[in-house]
């Protein structure tokens, strides 16, 4: 075992999200894996960090009970959104018990059940964006599928669920991007107060005129004596509203791009190929931040209570030592074990909602556009590329 302890004060760490991660970030995971499964390393902002590359590293660590999410088990390195509490009191910032109270409480919407009784719903919106994709196209001969179709297809689908004013989806999609990648300090400050403000009076508007929606159903069990508190109630809305919103549109995105640019012959495997695809094009990187509650051996390396501990899943689902030949997007692949919906106790609740997007929606667009290719050389497509996620900024097409 290799003692290893917290040397941001005494020695420079590497920075491997730079340029160079940028262009091919898992070129840098490659070389990171073959060097070791466990890296001290810093941030862009200069914070230290451990960073875990090997599968089954990875995939331990996210079951491990001891890697706490709690920012309380925090030694003080840790630099986040610096959130409200009504905005951080969410099921990705809370210790175990918490967690599962909360997670009973909305996860009635979001059952595998639930969501088949939403196919219809879901479907619909996607064949309304897909109409308007194809109007786009007819009428310019390329169009953007990220603008057009992947952004605004889950905002419809979240915003249903949570019974938002479908005029306020494109506001609520710009304070969120803020956040992901802002331009400014001043900027990520004025898009937390807009989305705090926002889901206050949200919860203000659906406790006054109640409705059958998820959000009405939380209030109710607030109101009725749970124990669900105010900031825990925002926090619920603001984190069914940007993780169902921001993480299927990447899917979507990534997802036909990758089918675009490697083919499936047989249209009746889409459901695997979309297994397939989260492991290939996820967009998450890294997994939510973690902080041991005690000193925790992974990977051969001491990493001691407190320190900030990152999971790199799109360093696992490349790992060979788990995926034969794990730069190919092969959609038979037998091991179809990904984590790109996250493992253990923090499992993506909305794992069958997202499931039911990205595979009604890549099938249609498949469907109805057999000659859809990209407009512009792949090389030349843009990126939004951070140590938390690679997304495309735009996905411009042609039929």
């Amino acid at each position: 075992m290799t003692e290893a302890v917290a040397s941001a004060e005494t020695a420079v760490l590497p920075q491997p999200f730079g340029e160079g991660f940028a262009v091919d970030p898992y070129a840098v995971y490659a070389r990171l894996r073959a060097e070791g499964s466990v890296h001290r390393v810093a941030l862009p902002d200069g914070a230290p960090v451990w960073l875990v590359t090997h599968e089954a590293d990875v995939r331990a660590g996210l079951a491990d009970g001891r890697f706490s999410v709690d920012k309380r088990h925090s030694r003080g390195g840790f630099k986040g959104f610096s959130l409200p509490p009504a905005l951080d009191a969410n099921l990705l910032n809370i210790g175990p018990e918490d967690h599962l109270r909360l997670r009973r409480l909305v996860a009635q919407g979001f059952t595998p059940r639930h969501v088949e009784g939403m196919r219809t719903a879901i479907q619909a919106a996607v064949d309304a964006f897909g109409d308007r994709l194809v109007a786009r196209l007819e009428a310019e001969g390329t169009a953007d599928v990220v603008a057009e179709f992947a952004r605004p297809l889950p905002l419809k689908v979240i915003g249903d669920l949570l019974a938002v004013p479908e005029e306020e989806y494109g506001r609520f999609a710009g304070w969120i991007g803020s956040m992901l990648l802002p331009g400014s300090g001043e900027e990520l400050a004025g898009a937390v107060r807009s989305v705090h403000g926002y889901l206050v009076e949200l919860v203000a508007a659906r406790r006054a005129a109640p409705g059958d929606d998820i959000l009405s159903g939380l209030i109710a069990a607030r109101d009725s004596g749970d124990r669900l508190g105010e900031d825990e109630l925002v926090s619920l809305a603001f984190l069914i509203l940007m993780a169902g919103s921001e993480n299927v549109q990447h899917l979507i995105s990534g997802g036909l791009l990758t089918l675009l640019t490697h083919g499936l012959e047989r249209p009746e495997l889409l459901p695997e190929a979309v297994e397939e695809l989260f492991r290939y094009a996820v967009p998450n990187h890294t997994a939510i931040r973690r902080f041991p509650t005690e000193p925790v051996e992974i990977g051969g390396v001491r990493i001691p209570a407190g320190d900030t501990v990152l999971f790199s899943i799109a360093s696992a689902h490349r790992d060979p030592a788990r995926y034969p030949d794990p730069d190919r997007f092969d959609p038979g692949r037998a091991d179809k074990a990904h984590l790109a919906l996250g493992h253990g106790v923090h499992y993506c609740l909305g794992a069958p909602l997202a499931r039911t997007q990205v595979t009604l929606a890549l099938g249609t667009l498949l469907r109805r556009l057999p000659g859809l290719r990209p407009a512009v050389p792949v090389r030349e497509l843009e990126w939004s590329t951070t140590f938390r996620f690679r997304a495309l900024r735009a996905l411009p097409v042609t039929a």
